[in-house]
């Protein structure tokens, strides 16, 4: 139940009987009052409190023989529970003994209790954290907060004393003092802590224990507080596995990113005895991290909603789930509202015609009468400010403004200009004189806030008003401007934001003593503005509300008449004076009726809680205007004063009495301050809103008025905006009390919210809208929310508008109750409409408040509200977390808040976020800025010490799982495609042509031996060093001697048939070796060596290499060669027991005997190794035809020719970029220019500028030597043009990949270079594999063809719609459409390759523009894996497969990868229509996710646009939990930003829920040569605690 109440201070109130209740004596009352202070101030146990509490009521207990007293309390209760609605019979005396126990305040702690109690079973993971996120890293975010940081309506207090409860108390939205502390004997039949949990099925005893406070139940027992029960009671919580993080020293081999980070299996280099580690399938056992994933599926497999109905989902179309209204759900059933009409405004003799009409005659008649008295901080009076004083003064201001202000000889205002009014709220006087000066000049006044720096919360948005209402004149006092920020010039600084101002202090040496003559003019009351006052919207936009003179005098009129104002009363005024309640009551109304008004500045208030108290007494004021908070303040402080009376009140005036939670605030304090003179019925709660100004007020006891009603509402009804008074299910009520009686002249209704404004049935709640003379009439400069807003026409259910006259909508959420009593439940602003159901934001505030705060956060520092993700609304709960609470306290509160609003309000929680203290955005006078503050968490600026999400409870609208039809059989399936007319998905390279002259060697070695004797000067390599330098060169014959030395080295030496390892750098050592293995007849196998910083890494995957490709030798450079043997090596691997190692560098020049000639060109060439994207490490073998016929497609499809220059930039070790280093020079005599990638590292430009010196035509490069160019040179292009960098040159730049073309990469880096000459159609990807390297390469208009344009098309780029592609289906969309995904081909089919595409499940062919898996028939497959346990068998079929129907003859390899073909309208150079091939991405990468297949590259590339500090992003499955690692490029405290931003954009654009965030520091995700990412491995790591986050979420 969401009662905000006061306890700590208000036991009196709770006492045993309702009898007994009143009839303590005073002094014991008092005594009771400091007891509860003492409690709440931490300086005495809960034990010491009971004991003495008990003494004190013992005297006054009647006690029944045998009878637990807790239970004579139930008992009690129960009887005296009986629902009463406003304005019952027997309840018309407002004395406060006869208060009905039901609305107690202690109900809401204890309905949490009952429902925590329930939920004591659960465990949920908490979250890791690095321990240099743990420590805050600021001292300032250690420091409690500010005085200023209270909530608004709440603010703190400083006192002295344990700092542990001098925290702001609040009143916003929050309940009030201690309450949640330790609800006392309110009684409730759940108060004991034994009846709490047997009362609710499911609790268990909390007795058992806490039996050290407990032992025996005596009445103040019944008192244990939830505060006591969660000490006590071990919420099974605190067994949280340890933190994951690990937090090992972090060594060198997290900042480089590990190049092939290694294998799988081998962990990180941290372990090689592999066994243990790992369970079948390669992931570690008994991992801490597996051990809260475990537990987070736990938690996840408990029913949370009622299951869904179950509906047909086109299998197409993800549609999302629309929750269908419950049939159960209450429904209003009462007769149709009719509009409330206040009473008639009376007619006064006399009343002024105008407010400076009544200054005037005041000023003249009355110069002597005080008119407001200002205090300083120690709240010593100022400055009393006479009527005669306030009239010539406001007369000098006037006659200034008009005639002495001009620019180029204009006056600078004339009357209707509208000016800003910048003062702060300790100098009331300048304000009154500014305001009235502004009036009698008929300028209009637009009163602001002071801006204190040049970036305030919501400082913009007052810019954007001034700029809308022109004003170009500020007025502010000489201290403040002083004060403001400035500009260099020593002028006030430009804000941002704000127009340009002219600043005007208007303290007396600047104003002028107006001419006799001089008179300013009186005018009646008009429609013409009088002033703005201005306004924050939900969304934190500000409007300017323009208030008319009429209806300035109009309201003034009513107030006067309903609060009984006479001429000359004193009135304290608590609020600020510049708008609503505070303006009204203390700036108008008060001239009107000349009364005197004592205002007490914000700032004496946080010094001195009390001072308004003392101002009343002292002036025995008769009337005062305060919000909630200030009489909790006051109660805070009240044992300090015994001598205070408020006997003089006859109007305290609560001006925030529509919050709900007002009503504890005005029990508490009425409770306290009885016995000083307070009379029950002076508290006149009143509801206002800017717009419609005073809606309703609780008329002073001499009116005669009914006396005030309560309602106990049953929150459920309430969310479906129906009122029910609730009477059996006491867990969730919420207690609101009247506002009293509607205004004086006013026609009031209640529409319904949303859609036309139909009026509302007597039972249901809807917006209570006012017409009358005196509420505002626009929004300044927005005439469209002007109609919506101020000129509303209510309608009856037939649609005839109920009055001719306008009506303005409050944004109060209310109804009307028994004897025409207005009662509020919430305001616009703060609702929440989460699938289809209404909750409060205040109402939610409370809940959480309700969980025992003052421990872990602080209480008026609590922001809710609701962001809309995926189609509805989800609620985010943010508080400021104490410094001194402990991680696991903090985690414990979350969790415990989570269950209490799930049980009370039937919703949940999407997110809870916990950030240090004093870091929340402000309002003006304390409290949060709740606009500004979602803004921040929804752009990831909040940064939060501690954040819990739960998707998985909240979102239950996602799309059903995808069911898998049954297959269809291989003769429907082309009878289907047939009659569709589609084409089967098939496509070829051209026709291999006739031979060419080194066409008739089969093998490579033959045609060097032969280019040696025909071309022997013919350069083949040159390669390039970091500095542009020439390190090496080859020609024909040179690189064929040296590969002599090699092969007459390894004869006799080695067996033919042997495998032997080549660890080389890249360069021409690598190629000669290469062939003088060919030469001796050895079997090559090349691989990257170890990186001498990162031994422990990339070591083992040399190793790996080597022991199962079964080299028996290792050939390498001295340099390596003791590398491989060094110390550190041993630390990595076991080095003795490498093959032979031979070093290469010296070897004697000797030719070989024989050259080996292999007997078939079926025979083993070489071993091609790589490690795939998975962490599975894969050798190919390559036959000496494959080999050939690689060399011969390559030289077909790029044109290569002797003459030709290309470079490349690529690693040398596997695939296409080996094919292209070692054997394409020497079959088709080219030169290449060799451009080692790691030599980018030192110098980024060294490829682009070897491009340009060498005019080279045709180049090749990987991926991450493109990103390296695009993020090292992007800011460059300007000193590289200098340095004649030049790319015109460049017809054709293939980037060589394994994966789906990254088209944005592309995109940006034509986009960059185009500055230095790159044409934009220069750029294109290939595409290979394991089982065939080279598939697709994109020749842009090469070679004799290009001038006639007839090499090939430009490559295409389709958009294909993302929920298509889950249900592997292809379906082409717009650009720019919802859901699209650009998809680039992926280059040109090569010479002699056939690509079918093929149904992964049936093996059967697909039709064109279907997805399926690419097989591919070609002389250079590979012929098979090369594997150490001999499991050929498993993938056999991945190399010879035959389709199932259809052409079952062809042998196919399967690529692995997912892909569609689809005929473009292109022709290429035979006058074919072009076929495109598009890779959508790898098989095995692929998650299947709620039977839907996504890629991982779509999450990730989704999870990078979320916030700007993402710097990379992998994701993987575990346990069918989506993780999504993300590397941090920023500073630590953003780490918790990410994780709702994560898992926002992933279930928007993804419908999927993300299980676990990681964050880590750049660098961890491991990366292969190719650029590619390897997230099998970072799996791993992360199941093994390797990475060392810096944070893990474990999403609920």
């Amino acid at each position: 139940m969401a009662e905000r109440t006061s306890t700590g201070f208000l036991t009196m109130m709770l006492e045993p009987t309702p009898a007994v209740a009143m009839t303590l004596p005073a002094e014991v009352r008092e005594k009771l009052a400091e007891l509860e202070l003492e409690l709440s101030e931490g300086d005495i146990t809960q034990k010491g409190y009971e004991k003495k509490r008990g003494k004190l009521l013992a005297p006054y207990i009647p006690q029944i023989q045998g009878v637990d007293p807790s239970l004579q309390i139930d008992n009690r209760i129960q009887a005296s529970s009986q629902a009463v609605l406003p304005g019952s019979k027997h309840n018309k005396s407002r004395a406060a003994n006869t208060r009905d126990e039901r609305f107690r305040s202690d109900l809401h702690t204890e309905a949490v209790q009952a429902a925590l109690a329930k939920y004591k079973e659960r465990k949920m993971p908490m979250p890791s954290k690095r321990r240099s996120v743990l420590v805050q890293s600021s001292v300032e975010a250690c420091t409690p907060p500010d005085t200023s940081s209270a909530s608004e309506d709440e603010g703190s207090l400083r006192r002295q004393g344990r700092l542990a409860t001098s925290t702001p108390y609040q009143g916003h939205g929050h309940p009030a003092v201690e309450h949640w502390f330790n609800r006392v004997i309110q009684g409730s039949s759940t108060s004991s802590s034994a009846s709490s949990t047997s009362s609710h099925p499911g609790g268990r005893s909390v007795t058992t224990t806490n039996t050290t406070s407990h032992a025996a139940l005596n009445a103040n027992a019944a008192a244990t507080a939830l505060a006591d029960f969660m000490a006590h009671t071990q919420l099974d919580n605190h067994s949280a596995p340890p933190d994951v993080t690990g937090l090992s020293e972090r060594s060198s081999l997290h900042t480089e990113r590990p190049q092939v980070a290694s294998v799988r299996g081998v962990s990180r280099g941290y372990n090689h005895h592999i066994s243990v580690m790992e369970t079948a399938d390669g992931v570690p056992v008994n991992s801490r991290v597996s051990s809260k994933i475990q537990q987070l599926l736990n938690t996840l497999k408990r029913p949370k909603r009622p299951p869904l109905r179950e509906f047909f989902v086109d299998d197409f179309e993800e549609l999302l789930d629309v929750q269908q209204p419950d049939p159960n759900q209450p429904k209003p059933e009462g007769q149709h509202m009719s509009a409330l009409e206040g009473e008639p405004l009376g007619v006064v003799n006399n009343w002024p015609p105008s407010l400076p009409a009544a200054l005037q005659r005041w000023g003249t008649t009355q110069p002597k009468s005080p008119c407001l008295t200002g205090l300083d901080n120690a709240g010593k009076p100022v400055y009393t400010l006479t009527y005669g004083k306030l009239w010539t003064r406001s007369q000098k201001l006037a006659y200034t403004l008009l005639n002495k202000l001009s620019t180029r000889n204009e006056p600078l205002l004339v009357p209707g200009d509208r000016v800003a009014l910048v003062f702060p709220n300790n100098d009331p006087v300048m304000f009154m004189v500014a305001f009235y000066g502004c009036l009698l000049a008929e300028l209009v006044p637009v009163p602001i806030e002071v801006p204190l720096t040049r970036k305030d919360a919501g400082s913009q948005q007052i810019g954007f008003l001034l700029g809308s209402c022109g004003v170009t004149l500020a007025l502010t006092t000489d201290a403040c401007q002083k004060g403001l920020p400035k500009a260099q010039t020593g002028e006030v600084a430009t804000f941002k934001g704000w127009p340009r101002l002219l600043w005007f202090v208007t303290d007396g040496k600047h104003v002028v003593k107006p001419p006799k003559d001089w008179h300013p003019p009186i005018r009646e009351a008009s429609n013409d503005i009088a002033y703005i006052e201005y306004k924050t919207s939900k969304e934190g936009s500000t409007m300017g509300i323009t208030v008319s003179h009429s209806a300035m005098l109009a309201h003034s009129h009513a107030l006067t008449q309903a609060c009984g104002y006479t001429e000359a009363e004193t009135i304290t005024n608590v609020l600020d004076f510049k708008k609503e309640a505070g303006l009204w009551h203390g700036v108008l109304t008060s001239v009107m009726n000349r009364m005197h008004v004592i205002s007490i500045p914000y700032s004496l208030m946080k010094v001195n809680p009390l001072s308004w108290i003392q101002k009343v007494h002292t002036y025995k004021a008769r009337v005062a205007v305060v919000k909630s908070r200030d009489m909790h303040w006051s109660l805070l402080a009240q044992k300090d004063q015994r001598d205070i009376s408020l006997s003089s009140l006859r109007m305290l005036i609560v001006a925030d009495g529509a919050n709900p939670w007002s009503i504890s605030s005005c029990d508490a304090f009425l409770n306290v301050f009885q016995a000083r003179g307070l009379r029950p019925e002076v508290i006149c709660p009143c509801a206002s809103s800017s717009e419609a100004m005073t809606v309703a007020i609780r008329r002073p006891p001499e009116m005669g008025v009914p006396p005030p009603g309560k309602a106990v509402l049953s929150m459920g009804g309430l969310s479906h905006s129906v009122i029910r008074v609730d009477t059996e299910e006491k867990l969730s009520v919420l207690t609101v009390q009247d506002v009293g009686q509607v205004m004086p002249g006013a026609l009031v209704c209640v529409v319904r919210v949303e859609g036309t404004p139909y009026l509302c049935q007597t039972d249901e709640v809807g917006e209570i809208c006012v017409s009358s003379g005196s509420t505002g009439i626009a929004y300044y400069g927005l005439p469209g929310m002007t109609k919506n807003i101020f000129e509303t026409i209510p309608v009856t259910s037939s649609g005839i508008p109920i009055s001719d006259r306008p009506f303005t909508r409050t944004s109060l959420l209310g109804f009307v109750g028994p004897d025409s009593l207005v009662f509020v439940v919430g305001k616009m602003d703060g609702l929440m409409v989460v699938s289809g159901r209404r909750h409060n934001a205040d109402d939610v505030v409370a809940t959480a408040l309700a969980v025992e705060p003052m421990k872990f956060v602080y209480r008026g520092r609590i922001a809710v509200f609701s962001v809309s993700v995926l189609h509805d609304e989800r609620i985010i709960v943010v508080a400021e977390q104490r410094p001194d609470a402990s991680e696991e306290d903090s985690f414990q509160w979350m969790s415990r808040v989570l269950q209490a609003i799930d049980s009370i309000h039937q919703v949940g929680v999407y997110c809870l976020a916990l950030v240090p203290a004093n870091t929340l955005p402000k309002a003006p006078l304390g409290g949060i800025h709740i606009s500004e503050t979602k803004q921040r968490f929804l752009e990831g600026a909040l940064h939060p010490c501690n954040v819990l999400m739960c998707p998985h409870t909240c979102v239950t609208n996602l799309p059903k799982p995808r069911q898998k039809q049954p297959e269809v059989g291989p003769a429907s399936m082309i009878v289907g495609n047939l009659v569709a007319g589609k084409r089967i998905a098939q496509a070829c390279g051209r026709d291999v042509a006739q031979l060419e002259d080194n066409d008739q060697f089969l093998y490579i070695q033959d045609v060097l031996q032969w280019r040696a004797q025909a071309t022997p000067d013919h350069p083949l390599f040159l390669v390039l060093n970091a500095k542009g330098t020439v390190a090496s060169t080859a020609s024909c014959l040179q690189l064929h001697k040296r590969a002599e030395r090699v092969a007459a080295a390894l004869i006799g030496r080695l067996n033919t048939g042997d495998h032997v390892a080549l660890v080389y750098p890249p360069g021409i050592d690598l190629i000669a070796t290469f062939y003088g293995c060919l030469y001796a007849g050895c079997v090559p196998v090349t691989v990257r060596p170890p990186h001498p910083q990162n031994l422990a890494t990339t070591l083992p995957t040399v190793k790996m290499i080597v022991e199962v490709s079964k080299s028996v030798c290792i050939l390498t450079t001295q340099t390596i060669m003791k590398l491989l043997k060094s110390k550190e090596a041993a630390a990595a691997v076991d080095v003795k027991s490498w093959p032979m190692v031979l070093d290469t560098d010296d070897l004697p020049r000797k030719k070989s005997p024989q050259m080996y000639k292999p007997p078939t060109p079926e025979m083993l060439a070489y071993l091609d190794f790589s490690v795939s994207t998975t962490g599975i490490l894969a050798g190919v073998k390559m036959s000496h035809t494959a080999t050939s016929a690689l060399c011969r497609s390559i030289k077909l499809q790029c044109e290569l020719y002797p003459s030709r220059q290309i470079a490349i930039c690529l690693d040398p070790y596997c695939g296409l970029g080996f094919a292209l280093w070692c054997l394409c020079s020497v079959y088709s005599g080219h030169q290449s220019i060799l451009v080692p990638p790691l030599e980018l590292e030192s110098n980024a430009s060294l490829w682009l500028a070897a491009v340009s010196q060498y005019k080279v035509r045709v180049t090749f490069c990987s991926y991450s030597v493109m990103e390296m160019c695009t993020k090292g040179l992007g800011s460059q292009t300007e000193a590289l043009r200098l340095r004649n960098v030049n790319l015109s040159c460049v017809r054709t730049c293939m980037v060589v990949a394994e994966e789906r073309p990254r088209i944005a990469l592309t995109q940006t880096f034509s986009k960059i270079f185009k500055d230095l000459g790159l044409s934009p159609r220069a750029v294109s990807t290939t595409f290979g594999c394991r089982v065939n390297v080279a598939i697709c390469l994109q020749p842009n208009r090469l070679g004799k063809l290009a001038e006639q344009g007839t090499a090939g098309p430009d490559p295409t780029t389709v958009y294909v719609d993302m929920r298509a592609l889950r249900h592997d289906r292809v379906r082409l969309v717009e650009r720019g459409s919802p859901h699209s995904l650009p998809l680039m081909e992926s280059g040109k089919i090569l010479p002699g390759v056939k690509v079918i595409i093929a149904n992964t499940e049936t093996k059967g062919p697909l039709g064109d523009s279907h997805l399926g898996e690419i097989w591919v028939s070609s002389p250079h497959n590979a012929t098979g894996y090369y594997t150490v346990y001999g499991e050929e068998a498993l993938h056999a079929d991945h190399f010879n497969t035959k389709l199932s129907f259809g052409d079952t003859q062809t042998v196919w390899a399967r690529t692995g990868y997912l892909g569609f073909l689809r005929r473009t309208d292109l022709t290429d150079a035979s006058g074919e229509r072009h076929d495109a091939l598009y890779v959508v991405g790898s098989l095995d990468e692929t998650l299947e996710l709620r039977g839907m297949r996504y890629h991982p590259i779509d999450i990730e590339t989704s999870v990078i646009r979320s916030h700007k500090s993402i710097a990379e992003c992998a994701v993987f499955t575990w346990t069918n939990l989506l993780v999504v690692v993300v590397e941090l490029e920023g500073s630590e405290q953003e780490a918790l930003d990410l994780v709702a931003l994560v898992t926002n954009v992933v279930l928007e654009e993804h419908y999927l829920i993300v299980g676990v965030v990681v964050v880590v520091d750049p660098g961890v995700i491991p990366i292969n040569s190719r650029g590619e990412k390897q997230r099998m491995h970072l799996r791993d790591g992360f199941l093994a605690d390797q990475l060392d986050p810096i944070y893990v979420a474990y999403n609920m």
